[in-house]
Order: C-alpha cells, then structure tokens, then sequence
C-alpha cells in the first residue's frame, strides 16, 4: 500500500509515497528529504491501482515525487522510472520524474 496524491495544477504533480514514511525527515550530506504529510498524504491504494493511476497520470505529462521502496518499486514496474533515476538519502529511495 501506497499514498497517491494528485496536485491539479497547470501541469499535474502526482506523490507517490510509502505509507511508513509519512511524517520522517532524513538527511545525508547536502541533500534533505521531509515527507510531509500535506504534500505526500494522499489517497491509501494497493499496489495495482497504484501501477493503474501512475501509467495513467505519466500518459498526461505529469510530474511525480516518488518516495520510498514500494513506491519506487512500483513506478519501475510502471515505466515511467529506471534504476540509474534513483537517489538515496539514508538509504531511502526518492525520484523526481518530469515527464
């Protein structure tokens, strides 16, 4: 399970985020990642509806902030990231994808 948040905007921002992760900070060196609940809490989908709903966003040039192992997980299977996309801040994976 995983929250999907879609931000209507002149261009769509989608949040795709593990549910365990809502809430945390994490650091490492020079990069940040806060998982705020009013940015990343969305509607809770399991695994399928969430490949359904990002195939279909990445169809209308959205752009993602994908968080956490399942989400990235799932956005890979999806195909609208690949591995060398992903960085890690204290061993969390994030992506930022413009489509």
């Amino acid at each position: 399970m995983v929250f999907i948040k879609i931000m209507k905007s002149q261009r769509d921002m989608v949040s795709v985020c593990d549910n365990d992760l809502i809430g945390k900070k994490f650091e490492e060196g020079k990069l940040q990642l806060d998982v705020r609940e009013n940015f990343f809490l969305g509607e809770d989908v399991d695994d399928k509806k969430a490949v359904d709903i990002i195939k279909k966003m990445s169809k209308e040039d959205a752009t993602f902030y994908i968080v956490g192992e399942n989400s990235v997980r799932l956005s890979l299977e999806a195909g609208i990231i690949i591995e060398e996309g992903i960085v890690r801040i204290q061993g969390i994976p994030v992506v930022l994808v413009l489509l």
